[in-house]
């Protein structure tokens, strides 16, 4: 006779987790974006954001508000009246010379106050470098919760924002909560969320609010800065065409043909991750969900099988034409224009053709 094995207790439910928010809560409402402002420029990811943000305020019932922060002047009040271009019903604004440039301390002191004030229900910020770094601190200060480098965001029949990200390496979605505390946070990678229709609208309600800091009691200080553009890292996430290699390439070296391509058509390159976990190509080219997003009006995938993690970095492009050896490729299931072929003598002739077809010469007999 045998004993019968203990049943494993259940795990507890999400509802069991949750418990009534504490009186200091209570008073949380609304859903702010951060609108991300560097040398005057507001970075797309922040209309994305919006867009999405007005899903979730209209869904709780609630208004959604924009915070600017930046150096008094005409480049911050544009992000202001953005704000309102791209859906919000009001801003909060801290104009201050000493947020000129990003730096740790008084952004997080300006963002950080600003919540401890006005009390938001939710706050999302873009999953850029300066969005990551400024999350990170403000929810260590507020003793909140974040969840990172979200692909999806919603809100459940409690109310509670359900945000969705890839874990496991990129082999799971998990769905996270912060249920007990207040604000909820979330970081969203740039080109996750469509970009919401731009309206023009008058400037409505903005809050204004001090810093309440003097240089003097920032740690860290500017001595230059060097912009993007001039260390020559990729921009696959706003590139309107891609093209990326896989492991079907079959070596390092072959990767050149990627690139010849990319240069000849003006497209930015990119990579499937196998190939980054190989050595070949630098991680900041990897593009998939535990890489970068694109939404490209072109993307040729060059050797690349298609797995989930992939496509799920790829969907949203307009047209995606697949090159691979194998039919049965899974990338085939998805792409509009699929070729059974060999990438690596294909891509030698796409650039050849194409630098015929966009010579100086052959443009001004089409244009006659």
């Amino acid at each position: 006779m045998t004993e019968a094995k203990p049943q494993a207790a259940a795990a507890p439910s999400r509802a069991g987790m949750k418990k009534e928010l504490p009186d200091h809560f209570k008073a949380y409402r609304h859903v702010w974006v951060f609108v991300e402002v560097e040398r005057g420029q507001v970075h797309p990811v922040s209309f994305e954001l919006m867009g999405e943000g007005r899903k979730l305020a209209d869904r709780l019932g609630v208004e959604l508000a924009g915070v600017v922060l930046g150096p008094p002047g005409e480049a911050t009040q544009a992000a202001v009246a953005e704000c309102f271009a791209y859906g919000a019903d009001l801003a909060y604004l801290i104009e201050d010379p000493l947020l000129a440039d990003y730096r740790n301390e008084p952004f997080s002191k300006a963002l950080t106050d600003l919540v401890n004030t006005y009390k938001p229900e939710i706050l999302l910020l873009g999953a850029t470098t300066l969005g990551r770094d400024l999350a990170g601190s403000v929810a260590t200060t507020l003793l909140t919760g974040l969840t990172a480098d979200c692909t999806e965001l919603a809100v459940d029949q409690d109310g509670s924002l359900a945000a969705t990200r890839p874990t496991f390496g990129g082999s799971l979605l998990c769905t996270i909560y912060t249920l007990n505390f207040r604000p909820q946070m979330a970081t969203v990678r740039p080109r996750v969320m469509a970009m919401p229709e731009r309206r023009e609208r008058p400037i409505g309600r903005v809050v204004r609010h001090p810093l309440g800091l003097i240089e003097d009691d920032i740690v860290t200080k500017i001595l230059s800065f060097l912009p993007d553009r001039d260390a020559g890292t990729s921009n696959l996430a706003y590139a309107d065409v891609v093209v990326a290699g896989g492991m079907g390439l079959g070596a390092a070296e072959n990767f050149q043909l990627v690139r010849g391509l990319a240069r000849t058509i003006g497209a930015e390159f990119g990579c499937s991750r196998p190939v980054v976990q190989k050595g070949w190509m630098p991680s900041d080219r990897q593009i998939g969900q535990t890489g970068k997003t694109i939404r490209p009006k072109l993307y040729i995938a060059a050797g690349i099988s298609g797995a989930i993690q992939h496509r799920v970095g790829v969907e949203g492009a307009d047209l995606i034409v697949a090159i691979n050896t194998d039919r049965n490729a899974p990338i085939f299931d998805f792409a509009h224009v699929g070729i059974v072929a060999d990438a690596i003598r294909l891509l030698p002739a796409l650039t050849d053709a194409f630098a015929r077809r966009l010579s100086p010469h052959n443009r001004d007999k089409l244009a006659g």
